[in-house]
């Protein structure tokens, strides 16, 4: 191996390796996509599951979720959030060194998916954001709930969520499988 190929290799492990140890612990929490619990949203209200399954591909660039100049919130590879929307029209953009937008119908009483990802760039990855549906998020692998601190205003925080499955008597959690006997 050459002196530029060690160098080179001898960057990126610097540059993943805190990534990785930092990871390992937040991957104990992570639920899989199957098993998380999407309250409904308010009557006469749609709401919207913004996600983004984990990697390593461009997992130093965040999708930060816009509505109207407005951040609702960042998402993190492995993370999702939820926004509760009013029907209609409505536009989110997401955006690095290019800028890549979704428009939505948001219809009453309905649940949509929407999915972000981080395509190779010039200079940095590039957002993609898209239409999903719930099997493809339920497909996902480890998701977690975006953290409080980097929602932006309309994402549900957790004790909202929590408190819409109480008031719809959804547990939770899923209950735990009877051990084999």
């Amino acid at each position: 191996m050459n002196i530029c190929a060690m160098t080179m290799a001898s960057v990126l492990i610097a540059a993943i390796a805190p990534q990785a140890a930092s990871a390992a612990p937040a991957e104990a929490v992570k639920e899989d996509a199957a098993t998380i619990r999407i309250p409904a949203p308010p009557a006469g209200k749609g709401q919207i599951v913004f996600y983004r399954k984990g990697g390593i591909g461009g997992s130093a660039v965040a999708c930060s979720v816009f509505e109207g100049g407005t951040k609702v919130s960042s998402l993190g590879g492995g993370r999702y959030f939820i926004v509760v929307a009013e029907p209609g029209r409505h536009e989110y953009a997401v955006k690095t060194e290019a800028t890549d937008r979704l428009a939505l119908e948001v219809e009453s009483d309905e649940t949509q998916f929407a999915s972000c990802k981080i395509k190779m760039g010039i200079m940095v990855g590039r957002p993609d954001i898209r239409p999903a549906t719930e099997a493809d998020f339920r497909a996902a692998k480890s998701l977690k709930l975006v953290d409080s601190d980097d929602m932006g205003e309309g994402a549900l925080r957790p004790e909202q969520i929590a408190a819409a499955l109480a008031a719809s008597g959804t547990p939770a959690a899923p209950a735990a499988a009877a051990p084999a006997q």
